[in-house]
């Protein structure tokens, strides 16, 4: 797994490929070499489509799911467990073409974490993501919050 997040281009190929991403019509687009931003972007099409012709609610979410979890894990590495620990959406308006999320880690945040789990005590990071339409409408809120604990 060490070799998957040390190249951030492999890992972005290799979860382009994903059947829950590939499948969805989910794409990382982006995915910084220093593992502090990606954006992942999602194209309406006839196979995601739900019974309104918009982007379908369960596409919107998962395009989500990985995110912080996977920069996080290439971050701090084999020593640390991350995992997901609970997840809402909230659906603001239709997506109705192109959709994508950025997301950023930043190092303060980073350090946060690292802080907090110095001592091998469990850390429940929250994070907001914006789903935004290419005009920059916001079509949805995702909360994500992490378990993350020093082995």
């Amino acid at each position: 797994m060490k070799l998957i997040f040390s190249c951030p281009r492999l890992l972005k190929k290799l979860f382009n490929c994903w059947p829950p991403f590939w499948g969805a019509g989910i794409r990382i687009e982006q995915l910084s070499s220093d593992y502090s931003y990606c954006r992942v972007g999602l194209v309406l099409r006839w196979w995601n489509k739900n019974a309104n012709g918009t982007q379908y609610g369960g596409s919107l979410f998962s395009m989500t799911d990985p995110a912080y979890s996977m920069l996080l894990m290439a971050l701090l590495g084999p020593d640390y467990q991350v995992w997901d620990r609970a997840a809402s959406i909230t659906f603001i308006k239709p997506g109705r073409g192109r959709v994508y999320a950025d997301i950023h880690l930043s190092r303060e945040r980073l350090d946060d974490i690292l802080n907090a789990t110095e001592g091998g005590d469990k850390y429940f990071p929250h994070f907001r993501i914006n789903i935004v339409d290419e005009q920059g409408n916001l079509v949805a809120e995702v909360e994500r919050t992490l378990y993350v604990r020093k082995k």
